[in-house]
């Protein structure tokens, strides 16, 4: 595997993190405003297009003042010190006028300096109000991604099932038994302790237990060295509390703010304050804020396993059971950085599912491809796909008391352009030299212990015990099934 380039520079940040390509913005506003409204997001256009017109002025006035300073130095220099000299040497009916225009030629530059002050201060009144709107503004949707309001606008691409397992009839009907759900699963299998989660930290926390915990690590590994070992990706272990510039320039702030657990530093007398983060994707794409790479570097393809935190803020009443909703879990994580070219961010996006379906496919569980739509794609996409796993468990409840089994989502692949480079700094420099804004992709590998939701009831047995797929098994100890008695 090839080792890690070291970046070919730095760049030093702008006092404000970068946004969209407000050039872009300019030339073509309707773009960005057709997006957010695509998007169903609301962004103060009016007030942003004139704030950034005030703004342009401003900054204009200055670069006309700091020029005049500058030709004033060089001209005005030489004329006060000859004039100084004349001073030294003139009588007293000269010295008056001497003395009137050497005033003169001191006050200019002193009154530009005092301009220059005033545009200063109405730039700094005006900067901030201008940036907090364009972190607002979210990446506009793909020109091919299908206009709707939400899930239910949804395009369902393509299906996988295992051979002899049809999620077009019940449970019972392709195995001969009802399902139980995970959560009876869970129990009678001793694999999960949700009581004392929640003694210890509240409501949507749980405790693995026994072989639930080798469970939830033989899956993170089974990807982990999936996608190092098959899929040529470099792992890294990245850190999971950072600084909010690292929020911002992901992506996940302003918008997601609610979302995240917030460590206040700042109250012990820190410089900045922390938070946790709800995805590896942070982390990875951090690495390379504020660099330049070399092009050669490109593709950087990294895959991590880290802890996740979410709030789930907004989320009350929704699956607050079980392991589907939860605050804290573990995910291997890949992302792409790779050449601003909208067709190879294209390939890497279908590259990237294509791991997806291998690793569900290893492990036996049905699944689904949707093409999200417009209205349901987050600030920082272009273009999203989700990936949901067939879960007996889920759904409506038949007439016989057993569950008819629904998809649930456990991935999601996204381009997102430029959008994270842009705001992080993350750039590279072509064969010809020219610097450009790289392109970032992402996706969940697996998201463990939702994915622990379709492998058990899949994989659940009339007896009541469990089978282990086949890749799993090096990491378990040899099992090949888990049973009540065991647990």
């Amino acid at each position: 595997m090839r080792s890690r380039d070291p970046p070919t520079g730095h760049m030093i940040r702008d006092t404000f993190p970068r946004m969209i390509d407000i050039k872009a913005f300019r030339d073509d506003p309707e773009r960005f405003i057709q997006g957010a409204r695509d998007k169903g997001m609301e962004v103060d256009f009016p007030r942003l297009r004139a704030l950034d017109e005030q703004r342009r002025r401003i900054l204009s006035d200055l670069e006309q003042k700091r020029a005049e300073q500058n030709r004033l130095g060089k001209e005005t220099g030489p004329q006060i010190g000859k004039l100084k000299g004349q001073l030294k040497s003139a009588a007293d009916p000269e010295r008056a006028a001497l003395s009137e225009k050497l005033a003169a030629l001191e006050a200019k530059p002193v009154q530009l300096k005092n301009e220059v002050a005033v545009l200063e201060r109405m730039l700094g009144d005006v900067e901030p109000e201008w940036q907090s709107l364009l972190l607002t503004v979210p990446q506009p949707p793909a020109h091919d991604v299908p206009r709707g309001k939400g899930t239910e606008d949804n395009v369902e691409i393509r299906r996988w099932n295992p051979q002899g397992f049809d999620p077009a009839r019940s449970f019972a009907q392709n195995r001969g038994f009802a399902p139980k759900t995970h959560l009876q699963l869970v129990q009678s299998l001793g694999l999960v302790d949700f009581d004392r989660g929640v003694k210890m930290s509240g409501t949507r926390h749980y405790v693995l237990t026994g072989l639930g915990m080798r469970l939830h690590q033989a899956v993170l590994r089974h990807a982990l060295d999936f996608m190092v070992d098959t899929r040529g990706f470099e792992p890294m272990g990245i850190p999971v509390i950072v600084r909010e510039d690292c929020m911002v320039g992901t992506g996940f702030f302003p918008a997601g703010r609610e979302q995240a657990y917030h460590i206040a530093e700042s109250s012990r007398g820190s410089t900045h304050d922390l938070f946790l983060t709800g995805t590896g994707e942070v982390g990875l794409m951090g690495l390379h804020a504020d660099e330049i790479l070399a092009v050669e570097s490109l593709p950087r393809k990294y895959v991590t396993v880290s802890t996740c935190f979410r709030r789930e803020a907004g989320a009350a009443g929704k699956d607050t059971a079980g392991l589907y909703r939860i605050h804290q879990f573990d995910k291997v994580e890949q992302v792409v950085v790779c050449r601003a070219d909208d067709a190879e961010s294209r390939r890497w996006h279908a590259t990237m599912m294509e791991s997806v379906e291998m690793l569900l496919q290893s492990l036996q569980i049905p699944y689904r491809l949707l093409q999200c739509c417009s209205g349901d794609l987050g600030v920082k996409n272009e273009d999203m796909i989700d990936i949901e796993s067939w879960m007996p468990g889920r759904g409506e409840i038949a007439s016989d008391g057993s569950p008819c089994g629904a998809y649930g989502e456990t991935h999601s692949a996204s381009r997102l352009g430029d959008f994270q480079c842009r705001r992080l700094n993350l750039r590279y420099k072509d064969e010809s030299g020219k610097t450009t804004f790289a392109y970032a992709l992402n996706n969940t590998v697996v998201a463990s212990p939702r994915i622990l939701i379709p492998l058990l009831e899949m994989h659940q047995q009339a007896d009541g015990s469990v089978l282990i797929p086949a890749p799993l098994r090096p990491h378990m100890g040899g099992r090949d099934r888990i049973t009540p008695r065991e647990a």
